[in-house]
């Protein structure tokens, strides 16, 4: 976006936000909760949500079935946000997080979009060729597992439940979660156990 371009879009928002302020609609209170929720997110919260998943089948259930209210249990407002879909590894599928229009990602749960996911040759080639980009990630899956790519759109947000990897027996939820990235929950990677831990 070019600096004027960026400068109307500025002076919209602050006009929108006025307007919303002068009918009561929302508060600046309000508001700077908003933005101190957003810059709190992290790809720790939704980690957390995964290793939960993986000690607790009720829990997985939830999760599952209704991820916003997994994320609100957790004490995540996902007020405003669209509906948050949690979508299950098997070892027949992998699934692959991409939003081909634009940068559509569930920031309550997982932080900020990387850049390059935001990038164009991200959002084209994972639709093209997701085996492709996987590789390039060091993630080769074998040639029998499905992989399905998924768009996450304005009404609708998504992040992964990987497989639990072996080697994690009796591990707690907090190194589970430490296993857990932020690539992980998008699809492009795998989580990974230490070489010292797994020995």
């Amino acid at each position: 976006m070019s600096p004027p371009a960026r400068r109307d879009s500025v002076e919209k928002l602050e006009k929108l936000i006025a307007a919303l302020k002068a009918k009561g609609i929302i508060t600046e209170e309000e508001l700077a909760e908003r933005q101190a929720q957003t810059d709190r997110a992290s790809p720790e919260t939704g980690a957390r949500m995964v290793a939960r998943a993986w000690l607790d089948p009720e829990w997985r259930a939830l999760l599952l079935r209704d991820g916003t209210a997994a994320a609100e249990a957790m004490g995540v407002s996902m007020a405003g946000a669209p509906p948050l879909g949690v979508l299950e590894d098997t070892p027949q599928r992998h699934h692959l997080i991409v939003c081909t229009l634009c940068s559509c990602y569930p920031r309550a749960v997982l932080g900020y979009p990387p850049h390059w996911y935001k990038s164009f040759a991200y959002r084209s080639r994972a639709v093209r060729d997701p085996r492709g980009v996987l590789a390039e990630w060091g993630t080769v899956l074998p040639e029998g597992v499905e992989i399905r790519v998924v768009d996450s759109t304005a009404d609708y947000r998504w992040m992964v439940l990987p497989m639990r990897p072996a080697g994690t027996e009796g591990w707690t939820e907090d190194q589970l979660a430490a296993i857990v990235t932020r690539d992980v929950l998008v699809g492009v990677a795998l989580p990974k156990v230490p070489t010292a831990a797994a020995a």
